[in-house]
């Protein structure tokens, strides 16, 4: 036993001394651009598009809200839930690999069975079928980065990570903008593209990940059940449940006008083609994010991640705010380059924070409770669709729903702030009591 925990430690020590590359870094985390491409093409773009040829023009909002909330309902449950299997798997291929792989073999069968949904029930099948797939795979792929990366990378390994996301963004809205087209909504071409996109980046994310811990299976020996998956003791990492509250109230509120972006642009801005102008503002934030998210995980590497995280909350505040007296497209482009950034540095900023605050051999499950916050805000958010429908027929015209979705990231933006500052300001207190 002794021999062992020499060799174990001195397994940690080596990997704490090690410092990767940024080629490396990029590798790693090239599943995750297959990923953002896979959701950033279906959620804003693809989706919203296709529904129009089964649901009533007035019930739209409802309908994709609806559809929506319950597969990420879905989300929430499968992503701790794989993410807490990978932790105790002894599997000869490593912990995290198997569940990549097979969540994304999943993915391109559903994807290529969606793509031929003919009705509203096809669409919803294929719909929450994707999101079991594709959570199957992204629980344990989060754990990578507590993994692998040594702790003083772990901030820019987070902005690497965020980095190949907001490119899943840009490419997605470039390419599902052109390979869409407006008239017949078919999406058989933009999934062929990303199933191609999707299993490229998981082969190389795959070959990139050397599993230090192959073979080996967690310290945690309790079976795996709902209640071991989801309870953790607050007390003890009372940290990691600040930053879950903060993140759930601050994604609650952006969430939602990613979501319904394609109908405000076509029915206030009345702009022609909606589906290329909705492509043309995501790349737009995800430009911005780029950026911000790579500064934020340098930023967080050398500072603490709770100031960052607070700026990030007051700028998206602002743009949100802004967003409520839009008139033109040019003015909502450059609001919404202001909101990326805001988003960007959250994003990266919160994530490293997870990544330092989960315990080492529980990672995949820790990491996996992040989408409480991340999905469970995402749900929530798009039961604003009914409300919305709901208050644009109360006036006709003044599209009050619309108005309603920017005061409401607004509003959830600031409180996130003060909550996170007050939380946080008691956390420090109780210390000095102790």
């Amino acid at each position: 036993m002794a021999a062992s925990g020499t060799i174990r430690c001195a397994g940690e020590r080596d990997l704490m001394k090690q410092k990767y590359s940024f080629v490396r870094l990029l590798s790693i985390n090239s599943y995750w651009f297959g990923l953002s491409f896979l959701w950033n093409t279906l959620h804003p773009i693809v989706l919203p598009a296709i529904l129009l040829n089964y649901v009533p023009e007035t019930s739209k909002n409802t309908y994709l809200g609806l559809l929506t909330f319950a597969g990420l309902l879905l989300a929430m449950l499968i992503q701790p839930l794989s993410g807490a299997l990978s932790d105790r798997s002894g599997s000869r291929w490593g912990k995290r690999r198997p569940f990549i792989a097979i969540g994304t073999i999943f993915d391109m069968g559903v994807l290529l069975a969606l793509a031929f949904a003919n009705s509203l029930l096809g669409i919803f099948l294929g719909y929450v079928s994707l999101q079991i797939a594709s959570n199957i795979a992204q629980g344990p792929m989060q754990a990578v980065i507590p993994d692998l990366v040594p702790e003083r990378q772990k901030g820019l390994a987070s902005g690497i990570k965020n980095f190949m996301d907001m490119a899943g963004v840009i490419s997605a809205s470039v390419l599902a903008g052109i390979l869409l087209d407006p008239a017949s909504s078919n999406p058989l071409p933009v999934f062929l593209v990303v199933m191609g996109v999707l299993g490229f980046s998981a082969i190389i994310t795959l070959l990139s990940i050397q599993d230090k811990q192959k073979g080996a299976t967690s310290q945690v020996k309790e079976p795996v059940s709902l209640k071991t998956v989801f309870a953790f003791d607050r007390k003890a990492h009372q940290s990691f449940s600040n930053l879950l509250v903060s993140r759930f109230i601050f994604l609650l509120g952006v969430y939602g006008i990613q979501t319904f972006a394609q109908y405000y642009i076509r029915d206030v801005l009345a702009v022609e083609n909606a589906v290329a102008a909705t492509g043309s503002l995501m790349i737009v934030i995800a430009g911005t994010l780029t950026v911000s998210v790579l500064i934020a995980g340098w930023v967080t590497d050398r500072s603490a991640p709770e100031r960052l995280m607070s700026i990030a909350m007051l700028v998206t505040a602002a743009g949100g705010l802004l967003l409520v007296f839009i008139q033109d497209m040019q003015t909502l482009m450059i609001v919404a380059g202001f909101i990326g950034v805001g988003l960007g540095l959250f994003l990266t900023s919160s994530w490293a924070m997870a990544v330092k605050l989960a315990p080492s051999d529980q990672a995949g499950r820790f990491l996996g409770l992040t989408n409480l916050a991340t999905a469970g805000a995402s749900a929530i958010g798009k039961l604003e669709g009914p409300l919305i429908d709901v208050a644009n027929q109360m006036a006709p015209g003044l599209f009050l729903g619309y108005r309603f979705l920017f005061l409401f990231c607004f509003v959830c933006s600031l409180f996130g702030y003060f909550v996170f500052k007050t939380m946080n300001k008691r956390q420090e207190q109780a210390k000095g009591k102790n």
